[in-house]
């Protein structure tokens, strides 16, 4: 008898092996399938591989028989997993047996066993291969079992709540509450981002029946109020699901609950990744969020909006505005005008809290940025006295979330840039100038104004005692007057000169770039080739500057990297109020060393929005705002991130790539070049360097003590005359001066400048790398 239970325990081990369901496992003698598995498990973890995950699925359906397993299993079981070196595996397979094991015994079988079945956990999570289905079982199974050592709260369970980084207080006495596991579990087991109606209905009987729940899930998602770090799927899972329980409770503290769960929850892991803390729960939350009534969650959903940058979030972000705004009656671009926060601040931009008799904490918008000041019997002291320390943190507080308003709301004004939007002059001044956080921005740049849509005059805005006008209208506009914002590619070249003047004598630091923002004209070559430029084509960009810079400037794109579907990106980008789409081409370009990857320029195209997909069109077509944009952006991409700007390149030992090095980096000059070449030509005269100080058509030539230099306008790279010399500064080798710059997104003027600040006076260089140089042009 035990020759033939040997035997069929090791034909039913091969069948597993060999890729069998789990239904093999059924109908099975039980001491047959404990041999079995023994067998299985032995297997799996001396010949770990990737291609063991489907066991996953085939061992689980062991959780629901009855397998004699024993102490001694699990002994045996934990000893074979530990004893292997490195613990870390490419699939989840060599977990399963003792997982199932832990999960069959009492917990009085358990005991002595907690330091291994925890080391067991923590690796299971290292693990490199494995669905995230079998993940979440796996978790729950060890987890469970180490709740018998942790009071009975799961283990993870517990691990949801060390994820969070807000207080948790009163809620670990909840998780050992079996009624409470039931409810969680019910919610992790929600599969899809939206529940069907039945989910629902049993989410209220669940909730109802046990209050306890209720209270646990609030003291859980509100831990997360206070962000969290990059959560695990079946975190995730937990989450998406607590989320839709929640919503089951109407109220406005519930909505704010969500809306600051959304928050966290749809943060990127890093700044400009794509990759959110917590995915599923993401998704969910923008669902109920525009199910909610109020405008906290369209002020949550419009912040969303223009931070986000997951491909797959993004659209469902847009859709909840677009549902919201149809419920609500409002335009396209209404959601985001109407639901910006006030943060309580007044017209001016101010907010006060009484710190005591004669004393107040002053929180006010001063250069497009808060700040908190404190004032005595109203004098203003120089800082936040020490005894106002336990009363001052709402004032704090509130500085954060003002100046992170304040940066979203730029993002949304500068993308206003791609947009023919026009306003009534009642509505422009309510909610651009009236406002206090739009007003920090719109109330910097220049506005066009016009009576009848066809003759229109420009100024900057000004405060009179009957309303809002313009600086070059002679009086106050009417009531039906057309508002619309100004950009260079709507004028003449004479009034984008006057203003670049007239900004610069002003010394107005634009919040963003405007008077001397570039344009962007479709080529004769780009109409030949009709539905894709190769402006920007052929280019070697160091790829994780370019990528971070892509996400940075609002693109969404795959990562690249040396696997199947690594090698090929496209970057996209809605303009034009989401109605038009560009995407730029981009490949991966394998390095000589691993940290430092490349990536080759191509193609972009721009599609018109149609329904729910996307039409090619012709560059023809295309506006000339959403095509002088997108390529603006293109132009950042390259100039900023291309080898051809490297000072250090010629310390990398990458050959095959300085013929295109040597050919871009002192290249004819893009619109970004040539609007470098008039911002110098305005700002030199006022500076110390001006007389030493000549434009040429490509370069800056700054003539030293030494020597005389060129400075390419595009790339900001050196040639000593008078043989062209490369001459190699790094950027934060140049010591850096401040110059009163009228915008600040143009990071290769600032080099520029401190780099012809430097050679100016090159007699006073000390830095040893810079004169070994200088020393060798002279022989």
């Amino acid at each position: 008898m035990g020759d033939q239970r040997d035997d069929a325990a090791r034909a039913l081990a091969d069948q597993i092996i060999g890729g069998e369901s789990g239904h093999v496992l059924v109908g099975r003698d039980g001491e047959v399938r404990r041999q079995a598995l023994r067998l299985v498990h032995e297997f799996v973890v001396r010949h770990d591989s990737s291609y063991f995950g489907y066991f996953g699925r085939a061992l689980a359906v062991d959780e629901v028989l009855d397998t004699p397993w024993t102490r001694d299993d699990l002994e045996w079981a934990l000893r074979l997993l530990l004893r292997k070196e490195p613990l870390r595996t490419i699939s989840d397979a060599p977990f399963w047996v003792p997982a199932l094991i832990t999960a069959a015994l009492d917990h009085a079988e358990l005991d002595g066993l907690e330091d291994r079945l925890a080391t067991a956990f923590a690796a299971l999570h290292e693990t490199d291969v494995g669905a995230a289905d079998g993940l979440r079982r796996l978790a729950r199974l060890y987890g469970t079992g180490l709740g018998h050592f942790n009071r009975g709260v799961p283990a993870d369970l517990s691990i949801a709540v060390r994820h969070a980084r807000g207080d948790a207080d009163g809620l670990r006495p909840l998780l050992a509450d079996p009624q409470v596991h039931d409810v969680f579990r019910f919610a992790a087991e929600l599969a899809t981002p939206a529940p069907t109606k039945a989910w629902l209905r049993e989410a209220d009987e669940r909730l109802a029946a046990a209050p306890q729940a209720q209270e646990a899930l609030g003291l859980l998602l509100g831990a997360y109020r206070s962000g969290a770090d990059p959560v695990y799927d079946y975190v995730d899972a937990l989450l998406r699901g607590l989320v839709w329980l929640r919503s089951r409770v109407p109220g406005d503290q519930t909505t704010a609950l969500l809306c600051d769960v959304a928050a966290t929850v749809a943060t990127p892991v890093r700044r400009g990744s794509a990759r959110l803390v917590a995915p599923k729960a993401a998704a969910a939350v923008v669902d109920v969020l525009a199910q909610r009534p109020g405008d906290a969650p369209v002020q949550t959903l419009a912040r969303l909006s223009l931070t986000v940058r997951s491909r797959s979030l993004l659209p469902r972000i847009r859709t909840a505005l677009e549902r919201i705004g149809r419920e609500r009656g409002w335009t396209p671009g209404e959601a985001l005008e109407l639901s910006v926060d006030d943060h309580g601040l007044d017209r001016d931009g101010r907010r006060t809290w009484s710190m005591g008799e004669g004393e107040e904490a002053v929180v006010a918008i001063d250069a497009g940025r808060a700040r908190l000041r404190a004032y005595g019997n109203g004098v203003a002291l120089s800082a936040v006295p020490p005894a106002w320390k336990d009363s001052v943190g709402p004032a704090r507080r509130s500085v954060t979330e003002i100046n992170r308003t304040l940066s979203v709301e730029r993002l949304r004004v500068e993308g206003l840039f791609s947009q023919d939007r026009v306003w009534n002059r009642a509505t422009w001044a309510r909610r651009y100038l009236d406002h206090p956080i739009t007003g920090a921005t719109a109330r910097r740049l220049i506005w066009q104004a016009s009576p009848d849509g066809t003759t229109w005059t420009s100024g900057l805005p000004e405060r009179t005692a009957d309303g809002w006008t313009l600086s070059d209208l002679d009086s106050l506009p009417g009531e039906d007057w057309r508002v619309r914002l100004w950009h260079p590619a709507l004028v003449g070249s004479a009034e984008v000169a006057r203003w670049r003047g007239r900004i610069l004598a002003a010394e107005l630091r634009q919040p963003v770039k405007q008077a001397f923002r570039e344009v962007y004209r479709l080529t004769p070559a780009e109409e030949q080739t009709s539905t894709y430029s190769n402006r920007f084509a052929a280019h070697i960009l160091h790829y994780r500057q370019a990528n971070a810079l892509m996400r940075e400037r609002g693109w969404s794109a795959n990562y690249l990297g040396g696997w199947s579907d690594g090698y090929h990106g496209e970057a996209k980008k809605e303009l034009g109020g989401g109605e038009w789409q560009a995407v730029f081409f981009h490949d991966w370009v394998e390095s000589s060393t691993w940290d430092l990857p490349y990536c080759a320029t191509d193609q972009v195209r721009f599609a018109r929005r149609d329904g729910r997909r996307w039409a090619i069109t012709p560059l023809a077509e295309v506006p000339p705002l959403v095509f002088s944009e997108a390529m603006r952006d293109v132009d950042l991409f390259v100039g900023v991130t291309s080898i051809a700007a490297d000072d250090d390149w010629q310390d990398r030992g990458e050959d095959r790539f300085d013929d295109y090095r040597r050919r871009a980096a002192f290249a004819g000059l893009t619109p970004g070049g040539e609007m470098r070449r008039d911002a110098l030509a305005r700002l030199l005269p006022s500076l110390v360097i001006g007389p030493r100080c000549e434009l040429q058509d490509r370069f800056l030539r700054v003539q030293g003590r030494l020597g005389a230099y060129r400075i390419h306008l595009g790339s900001a790279n050196i040639l000593m005359e008078p043989d062209d010399a490369y001459l190699c500064i790094v950027p934060d080798r140049a010591r850096a001066r401040k110059v009163a710059l009228p915008f600040d997104d143009d990071p290769v003027l600032s080099v520029i400048l401190s780099k012809a600040i430097m050679l100016a006076a090159d007699h006073k260089i000390t830095d040893p790398a810079i004169t070994a140089q200088l020393r060798r042009s002279r022989l």
